[in-house]
């Protein structure tokens, strides 16, 4: 029996996740597309019915308030709910989903938008002091909706982009196949394309910015290490893409594989970065661009990072001029039958191939395609259960099989070369 989705949100990953379940029509039967922009949902939903028998409709809707929300899903009454709007959102769509009883699914988790807002400062500073680490996102606030999903007989899966998401799926896989032991985990997050601009960034500028110049942190031995910005800096050879320069950061599934792993000794992650980029990137840190924090210009309130966000290119705008291959995965090692083990399980994506399918660079369409498989598990109950969930808490056979049907197989590779 057909299933009946809402999609919030109509960014490059949204666009990606939709034309996958559209591709998928014996599993989504209809689609609901909400966003503020509508005629951004309009004008998808008008060139995908040309090619797919999934119904589609579409709807205005302000994610950022839940009564909005739950009014949309009791109009329309779907299965569950794919978040693929801004991580700002995702606690008022969990609410909207609590009060209708719909499953819910999302990519990053949740971080505020205001991080001057007294209640949310508060904890965050809590937090870093007892934690130790210092980044602005966490899944503490959509853990503390676990005992309501749970009750409520709800699933909420979190992260199921590539990173967060397929990597915590490839640990879960690891740990099944692979491993009697993991004792380390480094996630490798390699974008070897070039889109041509002096710089842009490859998803929502105002996250990706936040992110890459935060502090970087890892988990060894149970706790967080903390360290400056891009001061952790690897060279690595990745197959598919060469020679590349990378750098530690913090990500979000650190936390969660750290929690529901707690035998892994070191976990870390690693991004790669051009000089080109950095050099801009530490520029406009210097100008305080990358503020987050509003400031007064001429009687208006601006945010610097929001300010620079509407003079970069839109990452939606990058699939058709950029080209290479993105290679992202997670090297493992560990022991099996009493034997000391590596591996890496990774997957190589080509930004042209994505764009002659979806019109998207690899970026959006290494996180949209396992969005729609998310999706798609919870709603034909094969990954369904109360509660609040990351993907590496269920069996992840099925998702591992559907990546490698719906367009991100991937490899096992022995004895890699591992990452001092």
């Amino acid at each position: 029996m057909g299933k009946r989705l809402m999609v919030i949100g109509c960014g490059g990953v949204a666009g990606v996740a939709i034309h996958k379940c559209c591709q998928n029509s014996e599993v989504f039967e209809e689609l609901i597309l909400a966003s503020r922009t509508k005629s951004k949902c309009d004008r998808l939903a008008e060139e995908l019915t040309k090619v797919s028998k999934t119904k589609i409709i579409t709807r205005q809707v302000d994610a950022d308030d839940a009564s909005q929300v739950e009014a949309l899903i009791k109009e329309t009454r779907p299965d569950a709910v794919l978040n693929l709007a801004l991580p700002y959102q995702d606690l008022t769509i969990m609410d909207a989903c609590l009060a209708t009883g719909t499953d819910y699914i999302d990519t990053a988790n949740y971080e505020p938008e205001d991080i001057t807002d007294p209640a949310w400062k508060k904890r965050y500073e809590e937090r870093c002091e007892k934690l130790g680490f210092s980044a602005y996102f966490d899944y503490s606030w959509q853990w503390d909706y676990e005992e309501r999903f749970r009750e409520a007989g709800l699933t909420a899966l979190l992260g199921t982009g590539f990173d967060p998401g397929v990597t915590s799926v490839f640990a879960a896989y690891a740990k099944k196949h692979y491993f009697d032991r993991i004792d380390t985990i480094d996630i490798l997050d390699c974008n070897g394309g070039d889109h041509g601009y002096p710089f842009a960034t490859n998803f929502n500028p105002e996250i990706n910015l936040r992110e890459v110049s935060a502090p970087g942190s890892y988990m060894e031995d149970g706790k967080w290490i903390e360290v400056p910005a891009m001061s952790i800096h690897r060279e690595y050879d990745f197959a598919g893409v060469g020679k590349k320069d990378m750098y530690l950061l913090h990500h979000e599934e650190i936390e969660a594989l750290g929690r529901n792993m707690p035998e892994v000794k070191r976990i870390r992650f690693f991004m790669t970065f051009g000089q080109s980029y950095l050099t801009h990137m530490k520029c406009l840190e210097n100008v305080g661009m990358l503020g987050t924090e509003a400031i007064d210009y001429e009687g208006h309130k601006i945010v610097p990072i929001q300010f620079l966000k509407a003079l970069l290119p839109d990452p939606a705008s990058l699939g058709p001029r950029t080209v290479g291959k993105t290679n992202i995965g997670c090297i493992f090692t560990g022991e099996k039958d009493g034997k000391q083990r590596s591996i890496y399980i990774y997957n190589v994506c080509d930004h042209q191939e994505c764009y002659k399918e979806v019109g998207s660079q690899a970026i959006s369409y290494t996180t949209g395609v396992p969005a729609m498989i998310g999706a798609m598990l919870v709603t034909q109950g094969i990954w369904k259960k109360p509660g609040v969930f990351t993907t590496d808490e269920f069996d992840p056979d099925p998702y591992m099989e559907a990546l490698n049907k719906w367009g991100l197989p991937w490899q096992v590779e022995e004895d890699p070369t591992l990452v001092p």
